[in-house]
């Protein structure tokens, strides 16, 4: 990154985050500055790699993805990298975290069904870098892939 951030980038990343499809001039009016700031501030915050693309908000399950699990392992730790390259790589993960604690991998994947999500435990349990495992499906969603504001100001 090549310039400090300051409030300004501030505000324009958490109108960004309220609304990632906002035009220059809705960023602009919400972060208080010009249009032509705004447009430049963007553009530098990309370029700097602090906004590093766009992405919508999915619904899960409107596409059959039904059930919702959350997976922590013990892994061996010669075989770490494997362990999550293979989660990354299953199609169904949607976050892979090497952890500290008593874990070291914390997943979160998406599944049609609890067929899917047997299929998925069986794999992990089978894996030989994997020493323990233990899986919980979620039963209700209070919030998921909230953003995080960085507008310091309140």
């Amino acid at each position: 990154m090549s310039a400090e951030l300051d409030d300004t980038d501030r505000r324009i990343i958490d109108a960004l985050l309220d609304n990632g499809r906002a035009s220059a001039s809705e960023l602009a009016e919400q972060a208080e500055i010009a249009t032509a700031t705004a447009t430049k501030r963007l553009q530098r915050l990309e370029e700097d790699g602090v906004i590093d693309g766009y992405q919508p908000e999915i619904d899960y399950g409107a596409f059959g993805y039904e059930v919702t699990a959350v997976f922590r392992l013990d892994v061996d730790g010669e075989g770490l990298e494997t362990v999550v390259d293979d989660l990354r790589d299953a199609g169904n993960m949607v976050g892979v975290y090497e952890v500290t604690g008593s874990d070291d991998v914390v997943a979160v994947g998406k599944f049609e069904n609890t067929e899917a999500l047997n299929a998925q435990i069986k794999s992990v349990l089978t894996h030989p870098e994997v020493r323990s495992a233990r899986t919980s499906i979620v039963l209700d969603t209070v919030c998921e892939y909230d953003r995080l504001p960085v507008d310091t100001e309140e």
